[in-house]
């Protein structure tokens, strides 16, 4: 019988990555005139990727951005980012925890994030994680990217799970979104990137913290999703 599987978002649900986001924004912004953006303001800007955070930054300071300029900074972004990983990027608390516990439990254990595939496994290589997930699929693994549900689907087929048995824990209305979509029950952590709670979204169950992510709740969304 093919296993269960948890697939994770990263940025804001498996890894605390904000400071160092906020940092390579910053380095791009200050490249292209802006005001540093400040930490209060970063995640209303979070969730599909670089080039996105950089175009929403210069939106809430009413500043045009021309394609060529776009593309320059995403570049300086990337190079920023790169150059300083893993920076001050640590796991949230209770995650490894968590995953020992699944693990353990016979689940398998995957990644769908909207961050660059390259980047989101020397990141979790970089802390001494990434053995721990079947598979880590990023915004270019596939030919589409959260919110469309195929990028979960064929991230739970690459890692071998099992589609029926499936669960996604996210932190954003995108996560939310995508799992829905896909037919999945999702959990969301509410201590992560977005600026809105994620009560509004309608996830499967909310957690506060890791330890809250249990065999039992996630057995028993697990079951109700298949009736």
């Amino acid at each position: 019988m093919t296993r269960p599987i948890i697939v994770f978002d990263l940025d804001g649900t498996l890894i605390d990555t904000a400071p160092d986001l906020l940092d390579s924004l910053n380095h791009s912004l200050e490249a292209g005139g802006l005001v540093a953006a400040q930490s209060s303001q970063l995640h209303g800007f979070i969730g599909h990727g670089g080039k996105v955070m950089i175009e929403k930054a210069f939106a809430a300071q009413g500043k045009p951005l021309a394609t060529d300029e776009h593309d320059r900074l995403y570049e300086l972004f990337v190079d920023h980012y790169n150059g300083n990983m893993p920076g001050k990027s640590v796991p949230y608390p209770g995650v490894l925890d968590a995953l020992d516990r699944f693990s353990d439990a016979g689940y398998l254990l995957a990644v769908c994030t909207n961050k660059f595939e390259m980047m989101a496994v020397r990141l979790l290589t970089e802390l001494g994680i990434a053995h721990r997930f079947r598979f880590i699929s990023g915004q270019d693994t596939f030919p589409y990217r959260k919110p469309d549900p195929r990028h979960l689907t064929d991230t739970i087929e690459r890692a071998g799970g099992d589609l029926g048995r499936s669960l996604m824990v996210g932190d954003s209305r995108t996560d939310i979104d995508t799992a829905k979509a896909a037919g999945i029950p999702v959990v969301a952590v509410d201590f992560g990137y977005t600026d809105r709670h994620v009560r509004e979204f309608e996830p499967s169950a909310i957690i506060s913290h890791f330890g809250e992510l249990t065999l039992g709740l996630v057995d028993r969304l697990i079951a109700a999703s298949r009736r």
